[in-house]
């Protein structure tokens, strides 16, 4: 069995339901046969529930199969639970928040019952206000609505300030019962895309609010929003672009359709943030032959193995699953520019607006410097892209976006930008050899820091996407000139190297004024531990990390085929739907 496709699903239920511990306790103690037994009944159990979920999808087809079976929608299974999915070739969180948005209105506006929308508190699901006393009509013409299409249902308590988990089939009448009593209703429809990989439900839903007259002439909200939780009951309605009512749409540029709401909701709020903001790229690919032939025509060598290990130049598509996480999570960023020594991936379509590939050439001030291999070098360098916005962020190619985020997440509205410490620390004491290439950029960063504002940096940074302004790196070029140029002349990782764009620039704003420390959920993984399938499988089944980077700096290229047959099915599990610069050829042939 050994290869097989039965062995591979026997082994990945085992690793999938056992801890990586547990499984070593195990191996230490029970001979192999005894474990190869352990193996498949641990398997057979795993595929009961999946068994369970084929049943229950199959029941509830025969029972509804107006609402299960169609066209534009196919059966999938959410927490265990039959849903029939409206299907989408290009399925995004916007898209499926709007979509639930437009069947909530247009059973509204059908019934001819006055509704506004409200900027509430959730920025993936949408908001709808109605009065109270229209209760009963807009109750009856969303139950008319989910007897005709597979709509759910959530009721929400009056004040509730959480967002919803979980729904229940709107065609069953019971739950109807119980949101005549709720202070607003949560509608769901689930979508998903052509092979039902991806399913998007109940946190892209619409809220349908009941406000009370409780004062004669004025309505009030049964929860909080971000604006105001009474409105006069005889308001004049206007239209709006929606992109005022979820933070995840683009600022000022390709407003979404409108909708009908109040005055008090259009005003522009001090922490909305009306920037662009765009996003830079280090890529490089080490397997490329003139990549390598100049690398061995450099003179010179990095100081500390680590820093020269091939896993820093291997390429297992990471960049191309990133930036299918920008297009699902980040539908705000304005351009992404990719930053090589004159390399473009095999896959990537450079002619789609809003991408531009920069070359090392275009962005070094000394140009003599290169070819360079340096990372630091290059970070150094960052600033010069021309065209970039003041405020963008700096990824690496091996950093995800693991769910929605908007533009506060990462900076202020009035320009201040966020860093992330890490609890690991800056090690004390002088640079040496011994150190790691990170330590060794810390420390010469603590040595500028204390020289300047006379405090000591002990922290590192998180590795998640850099939040940095050009301004203030200019200035870093400007303050610490010497430094500056011998980071961006080392070719190869130093001793005197600085980390400008994952560190100094952080230190540096927060003691002019000009950051702040921010909080993500986020998990680093690193590739070369040997509990990396059960972290990627929580990581898979939880999505709740704002941002995850994915680390190896051991590996050498006999571990590339491994990590392939781990990392290649975990990426496209997540990030099922191809980005727009993808290559129209390779999204055809998937």
């Amino acid at each position: 069995m050994s290869g097989s496709p039965e062995a591979s699903r026997v082994v990945s239920a085992y690793r999938r339901v056992l801890p990586a511990y547990t499984r070593y306790r195990i191996a230490q103690h029970i001979t192999p046969e005894v474990r190869s037994q352990v193996k498949k009944r641990i398997a057979e159990v795993a595929a009961v529930p999946q068994q369970v979920d084929r049943i229950r999808v199959q029941r509830a087809v025969r029972r509804r199969p107006d609402l299960y079976s169609g066209p534009d929608r196919i059966p999938v299974t959410v927490d265990h639970q039959p849903r029939a999915a409206f299907v989408h070739e290009d399925l995004t969180p916007l898209l499926a928040r709007r979509e639930n948005l437009d069947a909530v209105l247009d059973a509204l506006e059908g019934a001819g019952i006055d509704h506004f929308c409200v900027r509430g508190a959730f920025d993936r699901s949408s908001t709808v206000a109605v009065a109270d006393r229209d209760r009963p009509r807009v109750l009856r013409a969303l139950a008319r609505l989910c007897e005709r299409t597979p709509g759910c249902v959530t009721p929400i308590p009056h004040g509730e300030s959480r967002e919803p988990r979980f729904c229940e089939p709107g065609h069953q009448p019971g739950v109807w019962k119980r949101a005549a009593a709720a202070g607003a209703v949560r509608l769901t429809w689930f979508h998903t895309d052509p092979e039902g990989r991806l399913v998007l439900g109940v946190p892209y839903g619409c809220d349908v609010e009941f406000w009370t007259e409780e004062t004669p002439g004025v309505l009030t909200a049964p929860r909080r929003n971000r604006v105001t939780e009474v409105v006069p009951a005889s308001g004049a309605p206007v239209e709006a672009s929606d992109s005022l009512f979820t933070r995840l749409a683009p600022a000022g540029r390709d407003p979404l359709p409108p909708v009908r709401t109040r005055a008090e909701f259009t005003a522009a709020r001090p922490d909305d943030v009306d920037f662009p903001v765009d996003v830079v790229y280090t890529w490089v690919d080490g397997s490329d032959p003139e990549w390598l032939r100049r690398r061995a025509q450099a003179a010179g060598q990095a100081y500390h193995a680590e820093a020269a290990n091939a896993a820093r130049y291997l390429s297992r598509d990471e960049l191309k699953y990133s930036l299918r996480s920008l297009r699902m999570h980040a539908p705000w960023v304005r351009n992404i520019y990719l930053v090589t020594d004159d390399q473009v991936p095999a896959w990537l379509d450079t002619s789609v607006p809003g991408l531009k590939v920069v070359s090392h050439k275009e962005i070094f001030s000394d140009p003599s410097v290169l070819p360079t291999f340096n990372s630091h070098a290059i970070e150094s360098q960052l600033h010069h892209i021309d065209g970039l916005a003041e405020h963008f962020l700096y990824f690496n190619d091996d950093m995800f976006l693991g769910r929605e985020v908007v533009p506060q997440d990462f900076f202020h509205a009035n320009g201040l930008t966020k860093f992330f410490p890490s609890p690991a620390n800056v090690p004390q004491g002088e640079p040496s050899e011994l150190d790691v290439p990170v330590s060794v950029a810390g420390k010469n960063n603590r040595e500028l820091i204390e020289e300047r504002f006379g405090t000591t940096l002990t922290q590192k940074m998180k590795h998640v996407p850099y939040p940095l302004r050009r301004s203030v790196l200019h200035e870093i070029e400007e303050e610490f000139a010497e430094r500056h140029r011998t980071t961006m002349g080392n070719r190869f990782r130093s001793l005197d190297d600085l980390s400008i764009a994952s560190s100094l620039h952080h230190y540096y704003a927060f003691h002019t004024g000009r950051a702040v420390p921010g909080n993500l959920r986020y998990s680093y993984v690193d590739l070369a531990l040997p509990d990396t399938p059960d972290r990627l499988a929580r990581l898979l089944a939880r999505r709740n990390r704002h941002a995850f980077c994915l680390n190896d700096t051991v590996s050498t290229e006999r571990d590339v085929e491994a990590q392939l047959a781990l990392l290649g099915p975990f990426l496209e599990a997540y990030f099922p739907l191809p980005s727009r610069f993808e290559k129209s050829d390779r999204r055809e042939t998937r």
